[in-house]
C-alpha cells in the first residue's frame, strides 16, 4: 500500500478547512484512508539518518500527513487528486470533468513510433499541459506523482517510463526509436557534460536511485530513445531526461510522453497524470490531444479520457454489501465516491459513470465496494450467515496454541520477534558464514536491521535477552513461529518452518533445564525415549559439532532417525557477539513432524 506525504498546513488551504489531527483521521476512515502518521521533515532524516543529518540538512519542522492510499486508487497518490476526492466526497464540489482542447491554429503536437523500437519498448503515448501554473508545492507533487506512479503502477519502469518536458524548449514532431549506444549523444538531467548510452550506463551505475534502473535496457542492442525536429534527446527511457527539456517553476507547457512494455498500463498512467495536473492550467480540467503515429503508419490520439458507464442493480448493490438502501441514496453516495450515478426512471437499476481518473473499476464490484465505503463499514450490522459453515482449526495453528500453553506452564516466557533480521544476526554472530546459510535475502534491504529473512529463532530470542538483561535471573524465553530456509525443490524456491525455540540464562547454562523443556514437549506429543541403537519409533539425542554452541555440548534432536533440531549450550563468543555475560543452553526444532 502506498504513502503519500502531504504538508498539512497546504492540505487544509485546499479543503478550505482546518482539522485536528484526530478529524482528519475520521475523515480519511470514512473515505476509506488511513492517517498513518503525524510527522515532521525532520523527525523523518532524524529517523532514518541520524540527528546529524537532519541537522546538516536544515530539515523543515512543518507537519506532514503520511496517509496510506489503496495500491488501486492512482487518482490518490498526489495532493490534487486527493484534495479533489475528498470535497467531493463532503458533497462540496462536484466531481470535475475533464476535457480535450484543440491547440490554438490546430495544429496538434506529433510522435512518430518507428519499427525498431519493438526491439526494446514498443509502445507509447503523448499529452500536452497548456498554460499551466506551478509553484513550489506544485512542482514538487508532479515530481512526487510520477515517482508513486513509477514505483506502483509502472512496476518500476518496466512497464511504463514517464518523462516530462517544458514544450518551449523543443520543436515537434517527435521522434520515438530505437538506437545502438554509441549513436546516442546527450546530456542527461542536471548533468553538464554529453555522454553516449554506454558512458551513460557506467556513470549512474553508482547511483542511488537510478542504477535499479539500467538492467532494464543494459543488455539490449539497441536502447530506445526519443528526439525533436531538431535532434535534441528528450529522454532516454526508462533510465533518464535530457537536460535540455527539464521543466522548471517558470514552464509554461508541459509534453508529457509515457513509453511502455504495456500499453493499457501507459494509457493509464498518461490520464492520471493530466487529469490531476489539468487542475493547475489556466483553464481548468482541460488537455491538449497528441497524435501518435504507429509504425504501420496509422494514427491513434491520446489522452483517451474515455468516461465509461456501468448499470448496475441496486437490489445487489444491498444484497452484496448487507444493507437495505434506495436507489435514489445509493446513487447518491456513488456521486460522493468521484462516481456521478442516476437512477433510471425510479427503476432498481442505476447508471454509473466511470470517469478517466477511475482506471480502478473495472467490474460491478468495484462498483459495490465504493457504495459499501461511502455508507460507512462501520454501519453495517453485522450478521450470521444465512447457511451452514463447517470448519475446523488449521492442524499445524492448533498444535501451536496447545504447546504455547504448554510451555508457558513450564516457566518460561513467550517471546514474539521479527522475521526478518541481519545478515551478521543469522550469520557471523553465530559463529557462520552467510554463503552457507539457506537464506532468503532482501533485495534492496531499506535498513541493516532487515537484510534477510531468519532460518533459526535463536538470533530474536538473544536479542530479547539483550533488552532484558537487566532482569532478574534466570531468563527463561521461548517462541514458537516460522522460519524461512531456501529451498530449490519448491515452487517458489523457498518453504516455511515451524519451529519451537527455547533458551536459558542463567548463572550457569543450565542444559538440564532445556533438556527437561524437550523432554516435557516430547511427553506431551506422546512420543516416546529411545536408545540411538535400539528399534521402532521415539526420539534421541545424537552428538553432533555445531559453531554456534560449545564443543562437546551440542546434539542433534532425533525422531525415528531424522534430525529435527539442536539442543547444546552456546559458545561464548557467540554470547560476546549478542553482548551478553551470562550462559545461556538452547533448544531449537521442527514442530511440523507432530502434526
Amino acid at each position: 500500500m502506498p504513502t503519500i506525504g502531504v504538508k498539512r498546513d497546504l492540505l487544509f488551504q485546499a479543503l478550505d478547512k482546518k482539522y485536528t489531527d484526530d478529524e482528519f483521521q475520521t475523515l480519511c476512515f470514512a473515505f476509506g484512508l488511513e492517517l498513518d502518521e503525524v510527522t515532521t521533515e525532520k523527525q523523518m532524516l532524524t529517523r532514518e539518518q541520524g540527528d546529524d543529518a537532519a541537522g546538516a540538512a536544515d530539515a523543515s519542522e512543518e507537519v506532514i500527513y503520511r496517509i496510506d492510499i489503496p495500491a488501486n486508487r492512482y487518482d490518490l497518490l498526489c495532493m490534487e487528486g486527493l484534495v479533489t476526492g475528498l470535497l467531493v466526497f463532503q458533497g462540496k464540489i462536484k466531481p470535475p470533468k475533464f476535457k480535450m482542447v484543440e491547440p490554438v491554429g490546430g495544429k496538434r503536437q506529433v510522435m512518430k513510433i518507428l519499427p525498431e523500437t519493438a526491439q526494446i519498448r514498443p509502445y507509447a503515448v503523448a499529452a500536452v499541459l497548456r498554460n499551466i501554473t506551478l509553484n513550489q508545492a506544485a512542482y514538487d507533487s508532479f515530481i512526487d506523482l510520477q515517482d508513486k506512479l513509477h514505483q506502483n503502477i509502472c512496476r518500476k519502469r518496466t512497464l511504463v517510463a514517464i518523462g516530462t518536458h517544458d514544450l518551449d524548449t523543443v520543436q515537434g514532431p517527435f521522434t520515438y526509436e530505437a538506437r545502438t549506444p554509441e549513436n546516442i549523444n546527450f546530456t542527461p538531467l542536471n548533468q553538464t557534460k554529453s555522454m553516449n548510452g554506454h558512458e551513460l550506463m557506467e556513470f549512474y551505475s553508482t547511483h542511488a536511485q537510478l542504477k535499479q534502473y539500467l538492467p532494464i535496457i543494459r543488455d539490449s542492442p539497441v536502447y530506445p530513445v526519443i528526439y525533436d525536429a531538431n535532434g535534441v534527446v528528450l529522454s532516454l527511457p526508462p533510465v533518464i531526461n535530457g537536460d535540455h527539456s527539464k521543466i522548471s517553476l517558470k514552464t509554461k507547457n508541459i509534453f508529457i510522453e509515457c513509453t511502455a512494455t504495456d500499453l493499457t498500463k501507459a494509457k493509464v498512467v498518461l490520464d492520471t497524470i493530466v487529469c490531476m495536473f489539468s487542475s493547475h492550467c489556466k483553464e481548468k480540467f482541460s488537455v491538449e490531444p497528441c497524435d501518435v503515429i504507429q509504425p504501420d503508419g496509422t494514427t491513434v490520439t491520446y489522452p483517451e479520457l474515455a468516461v465509461r458507464e456501468e448499470i448496475i442493480s441496486a437490489q445487489k448493490a444491498n444484497a452484496a454489501i448487507g444493507i437495505s438502501e434506495s436507489s435514489e441514496k445509493i446513487a447518491d453516495m456513488l456521486t460522493r465516491m468521484y462516481l456521478e450515478a442516476e437512477c433510471q426512471n425510479a427503476g432498481d437499476a442505476i447508471t454509473v459513470k466511470i470517469p478517466p481518473t477511475r482506471h480502478d473499476v473495472i467490474h460491478a464490484c468495484d462498483v459495490y465496494e465504493d457504495v459499501a465505503i461511502a455508507y460507512g463499514y462501520n454501519n453495517i450490522r453485522k450478521s450470521l450467515p444465512s447457511f451452514m459453515h463447517i470448519a475446523k482449526q488449521y492442524p499445524l495453528n492448533k498444535l501451536t496454541e496447545q504447546l504455547r500453553e504448554q510451555v508457558a506452564q513450564a516457566g518460561f516466557t513467550e517471546a514474539l520477534t521479527f522475521t526478518l533480521c541481519s545478515r551478521d544476526d543469522v550469520a557471523r554472530k553465530l559463529n557462520k558464514t552467510i554463503e552457507s546459510m539457506p537464506a532468503v535475502h532482501i533485495a534492496n534491504p531499506k535498513t541493516l536491521e532487515f537484510q534477510v529473512v531468519r532460518t533459526t529463532l535463536l538470533p530474536g530470542l538473544l536479542k530479547t535477552l539483550v533488552a532484558n538483561r537487566k532482569m532478574p535471573l534466570p531468563l527463561k524465553l521461548f517462541e514458537i513461529s516460522d522460519v524461512v530456509v531456501a529451498d530449490d525443490d519448491t515452487e517458489v524456491g523457498a518453504r516455511n518452518e515451524r519451529r519451537l525455540c527455547a533458551v536459558n540464562c542463567n548463572k550457569t547454562a543450565g542444559f538440564e533445564v532445556v533438556h527437561g523443556l524437550l523432554d516435557r514437549v516430547m511427553q506431551l506429543l506422546e512420543v516416546p525415549w529411545k536408545s540411538a541403537s535400539s528399534a521402532g519409533n521415539g526420539y534421541y539425542l545424537q552428538a553432533a559439532e555445531d559453531l554456534s554452541y560449545f564443543p562437546g555440548r551440542c546434539a542433534h534432536i532425533m525422531l525415528n532417525n531424522v534430525a529435527i533440531g539442536k539442543i547444546g549450550v552456546l559458545h561464548p563468543t557467540v554470547l560476546q557477539a549478542f553482548e551478553l555475560t551470562t550462559p545461556c543452553s538452547a533448544v531449537e526444532f521442527n514442530i511440523e513432524p507432530f502434526v
